[in-house]
C-alpha cells in the first residue's frame, strides 16, 4: 500500500486499528463536546455584553448628572455675574416672601374647607331634625285623622239608630244627582219639600234620558216597603214613570217602522 502513501506500523507497538464504527462514535462524541463548549462560550458572551451595557448606562447616567450639576453651577454663576450678589439676594428674599404668601393662602384654603365641612355637617343635622319633626307631625295628623274618622263612624252609626231613614236619605241623594237634579234641587227633595222641574231625566235602567214637562217631584216612602224612600213624579214612582216613557217611545218607533214593512210586503 506504499503507492497510496501508507506505511507499516511500528513493530512491537501496542496501538490497535480503530474500526469505522468506533471512529464515528468518537467523532460524534467530540462534536458534542465542541457544541457544548460553543454554547457555554455564547452564554458567557451574552452575560459579558449585558454587563457591558449596564456599565455603559451607569457611566452615561453619571456623566449626565455631572453635566446637570455643572450646568446648574454655571447658570447660578452666570446669573450672579449678571445681576450681582445683591440683586440675587433680593430675588431670593422675594422668593421667600412669595413662598410665605403661598403658605398663608394654603392655610386659608384649609380653614375654608374645614368651615365648609362644619356647615355641611350642621346642614345635614338640621335636615335630619326637620325630617324627624315632619314625620312626627304627619304621624300626629294621621292619628288625629283616624280619631276623627272613628268619631264620624260612631256618629253615623248613632244616626242610623236614631233616624232609621238616614241611610235611605244618603242613597236618595245619590239617586237624585244621577237622575239629573243639581245639588240645590237635590237638597230641596231630601228635605221632603216638593220640587217643580221641567227638562230631561236619566234612567239608569234604560240607559237613556226622557224629557218631562213641568212636573212635581217629591221624596216619599216606598208604598211597597215603608222603611225605604222613593222619588215620585206627579205622585207616581219615578221607576214606573220611566217604564211608561220607554214603552211610549218603543210603541212610537214600532208604529213608524210598521208601514214601511207593510209597503215592502205589497211590493210598493
Amino acid at each position: 500500500m506504499a503507492k497510496y502513501g501508507l506505511q507499516r506500523g511500528i513493530r512491537g507497538s501496542e496501538a490497535r486499528h480503530t474500526t469505522t464504527a468506533q471512529y464515528y462514535r468518537d467523532l460524534k462524541r467530540q462534536t458534542g463536546e465542541l457544541e457544548a463548549n460553543v454554547r457555554q462560550l455564547q452564554t458567557a458572551q451574552q452575560q459579558a455584553e449585558r454587563q457591558l451595557d449596564e456599565v455603559r448606562k451607569e457611566i452615561k447616567s453619571e456623566k449626565l448628572e455631572a453635566a446637570k450639576t455643572e450646568a446648574k453651577t454655571a447658570l447660578v454663576a452666570k446669573v450672579g455675574s449678571l445681576l450681582g450678589s445683591g440683586k440675587l439676594k433680593e430675588l431670593e428674599a422675594d422668593n421667600r416672601t412669595l413662598q410665605g404668601e403661598v403658605a398663608v393662602r394654603n392655610e386659608s384654603i384649609e380653614l375654608l374647607q374645614r368651615q365648609m365641612q362644619r356647615q355641611q355637617e350642621e346642614h345635614s343635622r338640621q335636615l335630619m331634625e326637620l325630617q324627624a319633626k315632619h314625620r312626627r307631625e304627619m304621624a300626629d295628623k294621621e292619628a288625629e285623622h283616624q280619631k276623627e274618622v272613628s268619631f264620624l263612624k260612631s256618629v253615623i252609626q248613632k244616626a242610623k239608630k236614631w233616624f232609621p231613614l238616614f241611610q235611605e236619605l244618603v242613597y236618595m241623594e245619590k239617586f237624585c244627582l244621577k237622575v239629573g237634579f243639581n245639588e240645590k234641587q237635590t237638597a230641596t227633595l231630601i228635605s221632603g219639600k216638593p220640587l217643580f222641574y221641567e227638562g230631561e231625566l236619566y234612567s239608569e235602567e234604560h240607559k237613556r234620558k226622557f224629557k218631562t214637562e213641568r212636573a212635581g217631584f217629591q221624596v216619599v216612602k216606598d208604598p211597597k216597603d215603608k222603611s225605604k224612600l222613593a222619588l215620585a213624579i206627579n205622585r207616581q214612582l219615578i221607576g214606573e214613570w220611566f217604564k211608561e216613557q220607554f214603552n211610549k217611545l218603543f210603541s212610537s218607533i214600532r208604529r213608524t217602522v210598521a208601514p214601511h214593512r207593510k209597503d215592502k210586503g205589497l211590493g210598493l
